[in-house]
């Protein structure tokens, strides 16, 4: 399928290469060289996905990512030459869906978008509420609430958090969760998939024993 994709870096040749490989791959291009260009561009036109650089003039990724998430839900992956964990963490907190690091491979980063509009389309086809207690999580509306009270999850914590309540009481290896949920070869950090767990527990406050870890395999939700 075909997506309209929003490229944002003030490096010219990089969003070069990433506009040549995705028209061959079918994609329709827009491009931005900082991320206060991006922010008006979201606001005038409609894309499926936006890949935005981090350390950029004017208005960096982080913020640029922030303005665009107060009026539209459209998702977004990061593409930096910065790896660090705490960088990562940051992202995944106010809403990136995925984080890429320079240098990448253009091919692994098409996969990557296949992969995130294929999780967004398959949950969107999803009818599915989950009561547990106190805890309501609604798959269509992407809400979880707890004792009436709406909780906030990034994308990634959302999509994590309906998989393990789909698969509840079945041990789920970190390879699977990985594959998916992030719906594609894992190449980086394995650190991502804990980082995830951490942050999801931590919102899920008195639910959060629920979240299992099965050592040596990976995770389970638990509940009868």
């Amino acid at each position: 399928m075909a997506y309209s994709i929003l490229i944002v870096d003030d490096e010219e040749n990089i969003r070069t290469l990433i506009r040549k490989y995705a028209a061959f791959e079918g994609h329709s291009t827009q491009e931005a060289a900082n991320g206060m260009e991006a922010v008006e561009l979201c606001r005038k036109n409609t894309f499926d996905i936006v890949i935005m650089d981090i350390m950029m003039p004017l208005l960096d990724g982080f913020s640029a990512c922030r303005k665009i998430k107060e009026f539209s839900d459209i998702p977004v992956i990061m593409l930096s030459a910065r790896g660090e964990e705490y960088d990562k963490i940051s992202g995944f907190e106010m809403g990136v869906d995925d984080y890429v690091v320079k240098p990448f491979s253009p091919k692994e980063l098409m996969l990557r978008i296949e992969a995130v509009m294929k999780r967004v389309s398959g949950l969107q086809k999803k009818n599915q509420i989950v009561e547990i207690d106190g805890m309501r999580a609604d798959i269509t509306a992407r809400t979880v609430t707890i004792d009436g009270q709406k909780i906030n999850l990034s994308p990634k914590e959302y999509d994590l958090f309906f998989y393990l309540l789909q698969n509840r009481n079945i041990a789920l290896s970190r390879e699977k969760l990985i594959t998916e949920v992030w719906g594609y070869d894992f190449y980086g950090d394995d650190r991502t998939l804990d980082t995830h767990i951490k942050l999801l527990r931590k919102s899920l406050g008195p639910y959060s024993q629920l979240i299992v870890t099965v050592r040596g395999v990976g995770y389970r939700f638990e509940h009868e």
